[in-house]
């Protein structure tokens, strides 16, 4: 065994690193969305994908991936069997699947106490005290991802059309979301039909930017998005002075919208999920501590 993987899949994208035993990275690479509960064999693809390219990116034949070793932090695998569906048809000598949330935890405190919440196209969040681990949300896009991008799409394409039928006030922004469809509430209806999670949350910078510049529609739903949010944190609860750790994409957006009592909290993460993927897979794998950070 000369390397191992690291596996960072969502409902956006998938990010791979390629790094020697002792936890060096030597190669990334990044490729399309691996929810496993969404899409199964589309993750599994772009997983593939994403490894070949990391082997690509460090001048390494993808020929090794059958001898190489993957710890994958995977949205969706906290739910049914997937986890163990994948694991079964994946090419790595061995893999470990992982929800994204324990790898993200690893990346953000390491071995210590702490918490961390993940606030990308979904959401979850996990806290660790005394050596025991608690997750919270991960649920999906249909029935949890509160204060996900997901759902903030979601929320201003509702918003859209109830502005359009004259239910709720409109705003710049609602009336730049229908011109996106051509001005036509049906194009915003069929988008929903075969729309993935990752396909909502790409609206999501949009109700950011536009809140900045004042926007009520905007800032309706974005504080709707951070009362979801600081709910899952209480839930959590942390102590004054445990560290907690944003990670995802909407993490910047974010922090300054949370309220003192967070923003105390607010440290930056030692690593993000993929390295915690990469730490994982050393230690586990090859018996290091792993640098990867």
């Amino acid at each position: 065994m000369k390397f191992v993987l690291g596996i960072d899949g969502g409902g956006t994208s998938c990010r791979a690193a390629l790094a020697t035993v002792d936890g060096n990275v030597v190669g990334r690479a990044k490729s399309g969305a691996a929810n496993i509960r969404t899409d199964l064999t589309g993750a599994r693809a772009n997983i593939v994908e994403a490894a070949r390219q990391a082997f690509l990116a460090a001048g390494q034949d993808p020929e090794l991936i059958p001898q190489t070793p993957a710890v994958l932090g995977l949205a969706g695998a906290n739910v049914g069997t997937y986890r163990q569906q994948l694991e079964a048809i994946l090419p790595f000598s061995r893999s470990r699947v992982e929800t994204d949330a324990e790898i993200a935890l690893e990346g953000a405190v390491g071995s210590g106490d702490g918490a961390m919440a993940i606030l990308g196209t979904g959401t979850a969040y996990m806290a660790r005290k005394a050596g025991k681990s608690r997750a919270i949300g991960g649920w999906g896009f249909q029935v949890g991802d509160q204060g996900s991008g997901a759902r903030i799409g979601r929320d201003l394409l509702e918003q859209t059309l109830l502005a359009y039928d004259g239910i709720r006030p409109g705003s710049p922004l609602t009336e730049a979301m229908l011109g996106v469809f051509r001005n036509n509430p049906e194009d915003v209806v069929e988008f929903t039909t075969n729309a993935k999670p990752g396909d909502f949350g790409g609206f999501a910078p949009k109700v950011f930017e536009h809140a900045a510049k004042g926007d009520l529609v905007a800032n309706w739903i974005l504080d709707k998005a951070v009362a979801d949010v600081e709910a899952s944190l209480g839930a959590l609860d942390l102590a004054d002075d445990a560290p907690l750790c944003l990670l995802g994409g909407l993490a910047p957006l974010y922090a300054p919208r949370l309220s003192a009592r967070y923003q105390a909290l607010l440290k930056a993460p030692l690593d993000d999920a993929l390295g915690g993927a990469v730490h994982m897979a050393a230690r586990i794998f090859a018996g290091k501590s792993g640098t990867g950070r």
